[in-house]
Parts: C-alpha cells; sequence; structure tokens
C-alpha cells in the first residue's frame, strides 16, 4: 500500500530585530517560510502550494505579516493608537447595548465620545453600522474587552473606563446591571482602585 499525504514545512528564512507592536519595542525575531508538501511514506517530495511568510517575535510571541518589519516606531505607534480608539469606541457601544437597545440621548453621548475623547470621528451613520454590527454579533462587553485590553496600556485603559462610563450614564444615574458591569471591568483591566476611582473622576469633567 503507498501511503499518500500532505504535510507543512516550516524554515526560518532570517533573523533580526524589529519594534514589535504588541511589545512596545525593539525585539528579535524569525522570518519563517511554511509551504505544503506532499508526502510519500511521511517524506515530503513535491510542494503544493506556495510558500507563506510571517514574522514572529521572539518576545511575544505573535505573528507579524512581514510587512511589519518595513514600518518604523512611529508609523507602528500610530496604528496602534488607531486601533485603540477604534475598540474604545466599539466597548463604549457594548456597554450602551447591554440592555438591548440604544436610545436618541446614548446615540449623542457615543458620538461625543468618540469625537472629543477618543479623538475618532464618526459621524450617526457609521455609528449605526456599528451599533448594528455589534447587536448581530451578540459579543458581550465583558468578553470584548477582556480579549482586546491585552495590548492595551495603563493610559490606554484609564480612557476605556471613561469612555464606558460615559456611555453608562448618558441618560443619568447608573442603573444596577451596567454598574456592576463597570464593576467587573476594573477587574478584566486589572485597574487597582485607585486609578479606576481616577478615571470615573476624570471622566465626569467631560460631562
Amino acid at each position: 500500500m503507498i501511503l499518500i499525504g500532505t504535510m507543512n514545512l516550516t524554515r526560518t528564512r532570517e533573523t533580526g530585530q524589529f519594534h514589535c507592536p504588541t511589545c512596545r519595542s525593539n525585539q528579535d525575531y524569525r522570518l519563517r517560510s511554511r509551504r505544503p508538501f506532499l508526502t510519500l511514506y511521511f517524506i515530503p517530495v513535491v510542494p503544493i502550494g506556495g510558500a507563506e511568510q510571517f514574522v514572529v517575535c521572539r518576545g511575544c510571541k505573535e505573528k507579524w505579516d512581514p510587512s511589519v518589519l518595513q514600518t518604523d516606531a512611529k508609523e507602528q505607534a500610530d496604528y496602534s493608537l488607531a486601533q485603540f480608539h477604534e475598540e474604545a469606541l466599539r466597548s463604549a457601544i457594548l456597554v450602551v447595548l447591554h440592555d438591548g437597545y440604544i436610545t436618541e440621548p446614548e446615540i449623542d453621548s457615543l458620538i461625543y465620545i468618540s469625537n472629543q475623547l477618543l479623538q475618532r470621528p464618526v459621524d450617526r451613520e457609521e455609528l449605526g453600522e456599528l451599533c448594528s454590527i455589534a447587536s448581530q454579533n451578540r459579543v458581550l462587553a465583558r468578553n470584548y474587552v477582556t480579549t482586546v485590553s491585552r495590548r492595551w496600556s495603563d493610559d490606554q485603559k484609564k480612557t476605556c473606563v471613561q469612555a464606558m462610563f460615559l456611555a453608562a450614564t448618558s441618560e443619568g444615574a447608573l442603573d444596577d446591571d451596567r454598574a456592576k458591569l463597570l464593576a467587573d471591568m476594573k477587574g478584566i483591566l486589572k485597574m487597582s482602585e485607585a486609578d479606576y476611582q481616577s478615571a470615573v473622576s476624570e471622566a465626569l469633567q467631560w460631562e
């Protein structure tokens, strides 16, 4: 019986240093190449596809497209900041949608939060699209923040807390569900009580 199968072969093509977007510092990297091969008796004999290249950071082990090697620290910092602003806005939207619907005061508040606090321009049409996507995906605010906040700095965590707090209080006092949701965020973001209260106090100045 002839045994035929496939397998991926991965090789290191290059090593060096780059500015890692996750580590936010210069780190050693490996440029890796992965290519599928047809195997005969478990021995790779014929390549059956193009090679895929990717960069692996030796610090955080994250994988990146090779284009990351062509961007400088400032470009990566600008991209990371824009990504954070997007994630903070989506976090605030999910807090508003925690009760299943959105009101006019909440819409106005989200536009204000995005344009002023986050410096991320948004209009009603785009906001409506973001809210629709969030409703359809049914992602919980707790789960979303847990996932995306791993790469946030301490200052970014405070800014996101402010955005979520302003969104949650856009119609006045906090209800019990949203109060608990915001309290949970302190643990999710691994913030001290002092930092959390400081973020909330600063948010009150935006109202």
